[in-house]
């Protein structure tokens, strides 16, 4: 059943909203996420860390389209190594040709989560308006060009999106993300027994097709256990350095009202 979690002092740490996502939506992501198969499949390495190594991910069963790995789309993204020293650019993964298609694939699915986050964490969804704001007048300011016009499309007030085929993902925390910001996941696909670990909370749930869950992925250490057949991820969030470059305080924490027994 839909969940929320908090903590003693009321702060909202985890909401759990399984079949969040109709048929249709669900079918939409899949569509989304087929066009960034070359990405995929590139993204794959021998070695490495555990978001990008081989070891971590499982063939396909079932597609004849994609093939296992993990894309960032960003509408505003640091150079390795060159945060707070650089201006911001745009994902290499929406430099392309295909990157309009791509924005436009994702548009309704992002509509979707911006929503949620709207009811979930409004300080949050605030605060990334005006994030995107800021970022739009720098772009125009600083003559960034390729943001400028990704813009036009960022259908989210999250900055990043990672989307994720056939990964198990071992118990982490995300630390370029905000602490008090939620990140939001969704999964789709035709497979069994999927579950999303936090350990920290000392809870498991079951992450079926369709599921929502949304927490602090910088405060929560979290993971996804392998699955039987097909999954995509899809994980939006906002990076603490993109904010602290726009020039964005922190918006605090969702709080909410405990049950009375």
């Amino acid at each position: 059943i839909p969940t929320t979690i908090l903590d003693a002092s009321s702060a909202i740490i985890a909401w759990y909203l399984p079949d969040a996502l109709t048929d249709a939506t669900q079918k939409e992501i899949w569509a989304a996420t087929d066009l960034l198969a070359p990405m995929l499949d590139k993204s794959i390495k021998l070695d490495g860390i555990w978001r990008t190594n081989q070891e971590w991910f499982t063939l396909h069963s079932e597609n004849d389209v994609l093939t296992p790995g993990c894309v960032n789309l960003s509408l505003a993204w640091f150079q390795q190594g060159h945060e707070n020293q650089l201006d911001l650019e745009v994902s290499a993964s929406l430099k392309g040709p295909s990157s309009e298609d791509i924005l436009k694939a994702i548009a309704r699915p992002a509509a979707i989560a911006t929503v949620a986050l709207r009811v979930m964490h409004p300080q949050q969804y605030w605060t990334g308006l005006q994030a995107f704001a800021s970022l739009g007048d720098k772009a125009g300011s600083k003559e960034l060009l390729k943001m400028s016009e990704t813009l036009q499309y960022w259908a989210m007030v999250f900055n990043i999106l990672t989307i994720i085929y056939n990964q198990e993902t071992p118990n982490h925390r995300d630390h370029s993300s905000i602490p008090e910001c939620f990140n939001i996941l969704t999964s789709v696909g035709n497979y069994l027994n999927a579950q999303m670990s936090m350990p920290s909370l000392q809870l498991e749930f079951r992450y079926d097709p369709g599921c929502m869950i949304a927490f602090s992925g910088r405060i929560v250490r979290h993971g996804v256990h392998a699955v039987e057949g097909d999954q995509i991820g899809w994980a939006w969030y906002m990076r603490d350095a993109v904010h602290i470059y726009a020039g964005i305080p922190s918006c605090g924490w969702a709080r909410g009202k405990k049950s009375k027994r």
